[in-house]
């Protein structure tokens, strides 16, 4: 134990002499040692013989570096060399040490030496970082070259992809990128000994970072030795920021600057009148005029502006133009340095602030104005905007001259201005993208990003911003088993990201791309991503560049573009072996050679990362990219796993509506301007002129739901049942960054909410029935509900039948979760049986109603042999409410003719009821209850066969001798209910019409009965021109079938057309009647001809009777009519078998000669009636000539006269009526001998006959419709209405038109009725004009009323 004690003493004591690394790492080992020696002593031997040699090797290593420590002189004419003792003595005392000084004090180059002469750099390197890698390899040869050596030997220098340097450098100096790279293998840094952070003023977020990991770092290094330069900076808040570190200030070399204030006249620049860019140009016309002649350098803030002055000065100003910017070309950068014998004016944004060092300069004319990246952590936009700059850059652009004499700097801007700006422009980590310093930081395991010691601490925002990137990317999730809240972890694809030198979006990029196999395609796209764009476009060759740049350019896709030019590069290498002809292509080709060469070096280090190889392997043979649409969508999927919270949605032409709520324009330099997709995805996203999407490729919107993975949102809408998938779903919308990448997926709703998803099943499938398959149970629980519900709808009362939510609650109780059919199917099957979903009668009835009751509304109404179907509905207001009786259209004519009303003994009473309760007051004070009344209806069955109206006056006119008129009973005031409601349908069942008018429906449709059903049979049972009875015997009626059973009847009929016997088929029975005997009255025709020949020369008119019948009408036209009264009277017959037609004919061959001459002596007598009234009237006429009163008068009588005896009166009247037509004809004689006498009293009379006439004409309208006749004879003369006296205007013509007429639903009765009232009125105008005729009856004004009522009545 005392031997280990003694090795441990002794390896200490060499612990100051040995190398820093080799240090801690002992230091480490001997605690560990020390801790479990006790535990194994064996080992703890062992150990220490090895951190013995380890010790021994280390010191020995030092002692060489302090032996070949290079010798320091140090230059006297530096500015820095006075502060030297200061410099050295301060960085021997404090850890940290910060120096400011003005460029050119030689900080940069004296600094490291410095720290050698303090014995610096023997343990550890002295590390210098530059911003930049052009000035950390003219520092590290500036430094070698004042040690009096080369480069690469005790001064080392390492960017991205070059490094040289010895075994044992002294000082090595390196990009800032380069020393946070060394942080992820030595995390403390201990290949240092002293670390020199130059240009700190800079403030990029590298140096923040770095300035921020050192004050971590130092807490734990107490031997390392940081020092801070700066030409400017804020030398307190840094002192503040290290434990109040010392400041040492040192002045530059400098020469007196005068300056000059000339600012922009700000109403001028208003009006557009002047411009900085004009003020600039003043001031140069301004120096020239005072014959100064030395060169000038100018700040302009944008490229634009920079040609525009350019432009101006070339035409204004004498001397050498030269832009300077940093797309420039290597060769137009340098001909700011080359030497020339005129002034050169340069005019330069702020890369010439400190980037660059131009000899020469004497004046400065500074526009106070530069574009400044910005961040906008909200919208995930970098812009460039133009904002006025700090007063420290303002210094050091005023700075830029006096450096060779005494120099004038003009600002453009007041002096007052310049006293208000601020002091110093915020750091880039205040204004910057952190996604990479915060996954930086998590690698390094920094902790939480808001407590890392930043000089300027970031602000919230940007830090949530820098955080929600990586959490989109996959890289970082929450640490739950963090002490603090808000802490993060790398996931494992942040670790893998981390690796890559690239931006995290870049590096997201790579871990997709080895999922889709495309890496050499990701690995270019991503290392050109990560450089500046290596084509170039000279602005006085811009068209040319467009051409040659558009060779390159894919429709598809920018990033498809760099592939291209990439293939085209590297493609054309093997022809071209040196560097000068590399270079001529890329000239050529206007691209950078050396952002070329950036490109590959990159490209180069990507894939040795990839490789796990530390060291870049060079010239890697190239293979060309093929592009196929197939690599081409795996090429995107990668890029939008970088970029996916960069996707857009066309809104319209060139413009979109970006995630994260962005409106953007594709860039116009895009491949894609004017004819991108619509969905794209950007690399970039930036504010400019206006917010741009730079580097754009159309995408699939059907890759981003899979990549957005977590980031997508999900809602859900319009949950519903789906009859045809069998399941409820709902409407899925997914969103990703705002933007609607999937509007409305139907998607399973149980998963989401299996609960609400029963409920739903429940409610819309099985209550309703809603289902695409057969299921038993439910079949049975939907019949038994309907059969119940009937119930309420019939009685129209609800609270009868459990309502839909009591239901629903029957199959919550009896089901488990599930919503779907399949489940439902797999329940019962392990259940065994589906009984226990079966409901009983019991179950849905809340309140059982009465049985009686309930049987007084039938399901069927049974007419014949035909069924109507009823339906009830209980829907006040609803077009079906009421009841609906189911009429086939083939039965229409047959349901109109039934008293449906009767056949519902609930609906009539009711309907009773409210008939009498709308009677007028003072009717219904007589009247018992209307219960009472409508009781004794329904117990007289001989009246439930008349309409309702009628039935009730009738009843009332019986039993309580009250008389109420038709229109006393208001119908029109009756509920819709309460009429029946007939829905006609066709021979599938569909409806064709619906109404509550039977009657109307029946003229409506009287053409369309049953047309396809009727077609069919139409071929086999129709024929044409028939001429015999060769077509077997006529049914009655032919049933008609559809798919729902019988739909009616059609009724074949023989008819006449134009002359032709057709045998055809009729929907209306009516009609077939109507026809058939015309019909077979033809066919007898035929079978008779030859006697009917004869029978027309047999009645033929003689002479004397051919002149009485002219008076009539043309005497041919008399003789045919007694032809049709024969034909009429023995041909007319319903025959429909042969034998019925032949025995009839047998009978008739004896009887047509002898017939028609009984019809020719009937009409004798009157036409000799007719010839003597008609020649008693001529006669008065010519003697009353001048006396128009009674000429009017007589005429009116010719008129009736007319109208009694037509032309057509043989086959009008009977024989027996025909023996009364000379007494009226005698009665109209006496009549015009009278009124010619006495015309006030004959009118007088007149008028007592004309109310009923006028009665008569109004029930005939209402009651006759034209019809045609269809057998083509002649029916003579049309009336001549000639008399304004309309009351003796009416024929028999028109009764005899009212009895023939099918088409109107008159009942046989009432026809009967209105003939009796014909007859009996001229009865009464005989008992008016000519009482010694006498009359066959009594008539009186009574007689008429009563038989007018009692035609009403119907």
């Amino acid at each position: 134990m005392q031997s280990i004690k003694n090795d441990i003493r002794q390896i200490r004591q060499k612990l100051d002499s040995v190398m820093i690394a080799d240090y801690y790492r002992i230091v480490r080992e001997l605690k560990n040692i020390e801790t479990h020696r006790a535990n194994d002593e064996k080992s703890a031997f062992r150990k220490l013989g090895y951190l013995k040699k380890l010790a021994d090797l280390s010191t020995n290593r030092y002692r060489r570096r302090k032996q070949n420590a290079p010798s320091v002189h140090f230059p006297q004419n530096l500015p820095i060399i006075a502060k030297k003792r200061e410099i050295i003595e301060s960085i021997q005392k404090h850890q940290v040490t910060i120096i400011t000084g003005e460029t050119g004090s030689g900080k940069t180059t004296q600094i490291p030496k410095m720290c050698l002469a303090a014995g610096l750099g023997l343990r550890g390197m002295i590390g210098l970082t530059q911003p930049r890698r052009i000035a950390a390899i003219s520092m590290a040869h500036r430094i070698a070259s004042e040690l009096g050596e080369e480069c690469g030997q005790s001064v080392a220098y390492k960017i991205r992809f070059e490094e040289k340097s010895s075994a044992e450098p002294f000082i090595k100096v390196m990009t800032d990128g380069i020393l946070l790279a060394e942080t992820v293998k030595d995390r403390d840094l201990l290949a240092y000994d002293t670390l020199i952070v130059d240009e700190a003023h800079e403030r990029s977020l590298n140096i923040d970072f770095i300035l921020g990991y050192l004050r971590t770092l130092l807490a734990r290094r107490k031997d390392l030795k940081v020092i801070i330069t700066s030409a400017t900076i804020d030398t307190e808040k840094f002192s503040e920021a290290f434990n109040k570190a010392p400041v040492i200030k040192v002045s530059g070399r400098m020469y007196p600057v005068e300056v000059r204030y000339r600012p922009v006249d700000p109403e001028k620049e208003e009006k557009g009148e002047t411009t900085y860019i004009d003020e600039a140009v003043a001031c140069v016309e301004q120096l020239q005029r005072e014959r100064r002649y030395e060169d000038i350098l100018i700040f302009m803030p944008t490229e634009q502006d920079i040609r525009e002055t350019c432009g101006l000065l070339s035409k204004k100003c004498s001397g050498l133009v030269l832009p300077l910017y940093a797309r420039l070309s290597g060769s137009q950068q340098r001909l700011i340095f080359a030497p020339v014998e005129q002034q050169k004016i340069i005019v330069a944004t702020n890369i010439a602030e400190t980037s660059l060092t131009i000899p020469g300069i004497k004046y400065v004319i500074d526009s106070g104005l530069a574009r400044i990246l910005e961040y906008n952590p909200r919208s995930q936009t970098t812009g460039l905007p133009i904002k006025p700059i700090s007063a420290s850059s303002a210094e050091q652009r005023k700075g830029r001259c006096g450096r060779v004499q005494n120099g004038i700097c003009i600002r453009l801007y007041s002096q007052e201005e310049f006293s208000q700006k601020p002091l110093y422009t915020p750091p880039e980590i205040m204004r910057s993208n952190l996604a990479g310093v915060i996954l930086r930081m998590l690698e390094l395991n920094l902790g939480a990003v808001t407590s890392f010691p930043f000089i300027d601490k970031p602000q919230p925002k940007s830090i949530r911003d820098g955080i929600d990137i990586l959490r989109d990317l996959g890289a970082l999730i929450k640490d739950d088993s963090a002490e603090e809240t808000n802490q993060y972890m790398l996931t494992e694809t942040g670790r893998r990201m981390a690796e890559f030198p690239l931006d995290p979006r870049a590096s997201r990029m790579m871990i997709e791309a080895q999922k889709e196999n495309c890496v050499n395609e990701i690995a270019v796209i991503a290392a050109a991503l990560s450089i500046q764009d290596p084509r170039e476009r000279p602005y006085e060759k811009a068209d040319e560049a467009s051409k040659a740049h558009a060779q390159f350019a894919h429709p598809e896709s920018d990033f498809l573009t760099y592939l291209n030019i990439w293939n085209r590069y590297h493609g054309s290498l093997e022809n071209l072996p040196t560097q000068n002809k590399q270079r001529k292509f890329c000239r050529d080709h206007f691209l950078s050679y050396k952002r070329m060469i950036e490109w590959r070096d990159i490209y180069h280090q990507i894939l040795d990362i990839l490789d796990g190889k530390n060291k870049a392997v060079k010239n890697r043979k190239h293979h060309k990219i093929e592009i196929n649409q197939d690599i081409a969508d795996r090429i995107h999927r990668c890029i939008l796993s970088g970029y996916l919270s960069n996707i857009a949605r066309k809104k319209e032409k060139n413009f979109y509506t970006a995630a994260k709520s962005r409106e953007v324009m594709i860039y116009p330099g895009s491949g894609l301007f004017n004819r991108a997709g619509q969905w794209i995805v950007a690399a970039e996203i930036s504010m400019t002129s206006r917010v741009f999407a730079r580097h754009v490729a159309n995408i699939q919107s059907d890759w981003l739901e899979k990549l957005g993975g977590d980031n997508c949102r999900y809602t859900y809408a319009a949950a519903h049942w789906e009859k045809n998938r069998g399941q409820v779903v709902a409407l899925e919308k997914v969103t990703l960054f705002g933007l609607t990448i999937v509007e409305s997926r139907p998607v399973a709703y149980e998963k989401i909410n299996p609960e609400e998803a029963k409920a739903i099943f429940i409610r819309e499938a099985l209550v309703t029935g809603e289902v695409s398959r057969r299921i038993p149970f439910l079949e049975h629980n939907l019949s038994l509900y309907e059969h119940v519900q009937t119930m309420e709808e019939k009685l129209r009362r609800r609270g009868i039948v459990a309502d839909e939510e009591t239901i629903a609650n029957l199959y919550e109780q009896r089901l488990p979760v599930l919503s779907d059919i399949r489940s439902l199917q797999n329940l019962i099957k392990e259940k065994g049986s589906d009984e226990f979903l079966r409901f009983r009668e019991e179950d849905l009835i809340v309140h059982e109603p009465d049985e009686e009751e309930i049987s007084q509304y039938p399901d069927q109404i049974k007419i014949g042999d035909a069924a109507f179907n009823c339906l009830y509905n209980f829907e006040p207001g609803k077009k079906d409410d009421g009841v609906t009786v189911k009429v086939p259209l083939g039965f229409l004519s047959k349901a109109a003719t039934e008293n449906i009303d009767h056949h519902l003994p609930s609906l009539l009473k009711e309907k009773a009821v409210h008939l009498l309760k709308t009677l007028p007051k003072s009717i219904r004070l007589k009247l018992p209850p209307p219960a009472q009344v409508t009781q004794l209806l329904l117990e007289d069955q001989s009246s439930l066969n008349k309409p309702l109206p009628q039935a009730l006056s009738q009843l009332l006119l019986d039993q309580f001798k009250i008389k109420v008129s038709k229109d006393d009973w208001a119908t029109e005031k009756l509920p819709d209910y309460l009429n029946i409601r007939y829905s006609v349908i066709d021979e599938k069942g569909n409806e064709i019409k619906d109404g509550r008018d039977i009657n109307l429906l029946q003229k409506e449709l009287a053409d369309s009965v049953s047309s396809s059903a009727m077609d069919k049979i139409r071929g086999e049972c129709e024929k044409e021109g028939i001429t015999g009875w060769d077509f077997g015997e006529l049914p009655q009626q032919i049933p008609l079938r559809g798919a729902h059973g019988l739909i009616g009847y059609a009724y074949p009929a023989l008819t006449v057309v134009d002359g032709s016997i057709n045998l055809r088929l009729f929907s209306s029975e009516k009609q077939s009647a109507f026809h058939h005997p015309r019909g077979v009255a033809a066919l007898y025709d035929i079978h008779f001809a030859d006697l009917l020949k004869q029978l027309k020369k047999n009645i033929a008119l003689n002479s004397s009777m051919k002149a009485i019948a002219a008076n009539i009408g043309p005497p041919k036209q008399l003789e045919q009519s007694i032809i049709n009264r024969v034909n009429k009277d023995l041909f007319f017959r319903p025959w429909r078998r042969r034998e019925e037609f032949i025995a009839h004919a047998g009978y008739l061959k004896s009887q047509i000669l002898p017939y028609g001459q009984q019809v020719l002596t009937a009409i004798e007598p009157v036409l000799k009636a007719f010839d003597d009234t008609y020649n008693v009237i001529s006669k008065l006429m010519t003697r009353n000539r001048g006396n128009n009163p009674v000429l009017n008068f007589l005429k009116g009588i010719r008129t009736e006269l007319s109208s009694l005896v037509p032309i057509d009166f043989p086959e009008l009247y009977t024989f027996e009526r025909m023996k009364e037509l000379p007494r009226y004809c005698r009665a109209l004689a006496l009549r015009a001998e009278r009124g010619s006498l006495n015309l006030a009293s004959a009118e007088k009379k007149l008028q007592e006959a004309a109310s009923y006439t006028s009665h008569l004409m109004q029930i005939l309208n209402e009651n006759t419709s034209p019809f045609p006749s269809l057998d083509g004879r002649g029916r003579g003369r049309v009336d001549n209405d000639q008399s304004t006296q309309v009351q003796q205007c009416i024929g028999f013509k028109k009764i005899n038109r009212l009895q023939e007429d099918v088409t109107k639903d008159c009942p046989e009765e009432k026809k009967s009725l209105i003939e009796e009232l014909f007859w009996m009125i001229e009865e009464y105008k005989v008992s008016l004009f000519a009482q010694e005729l006498k009359t066959p009856y009594h008539v009186s004004p009574k007689k008429l009323n009563q038989l007018i009522e009692e035609i009403e009545k119907f």
